[in-house]
């Protein structure tokens, strides 16, 4: 029973999210896009962990991170993550269009 790759995804995805929503505008939000994570070294459920990130680029609406996860005895991972900022109505509109294309309700 160890802290998984799929979890360590999730916690740098809503980490990188919850520092980019208070610089956004009202109406935005971001999506994930990209992540390439090294898993570097196990941690047994129990152990908290800490996600550190770091702005590495800015291009118009896309932002990049490096992020590394530390448990209390060492480095348990570390990569890049990317996202793009968008407008909520219009991401809504677009999977609304999607559902319906794909016949769902």
């Amino acid at each position: 029973m160890v802290y998984a790759t799929p979890r360590m995804v999730r916690d740098v995805e809503q980490t990188c999210r919850d520092f980019l929503l208070p610089h956004l505008d009202p109406g935005e939000d971001s999506v994930g896009t990209h992540v390439s994570i090294d898993h570097l070294a196990a941690t047994p459920l129990g152990l908290e962990v800490q996600v550190g990130v770091e702005i590495v680029e800015i291009d118009r609406r896309k932002v990049a991170f490096a992020f590394s996860v530390k448990d209390a005895i060492e480095e348990v991972g570390r990569g890049t993550h990317v996202r793009f900022v968008v407008e909520t109505a219009k991401t809504r509109e677009r999977l609304a269009a999607k559902r319906a294309k794909a016949g769902l309700k």
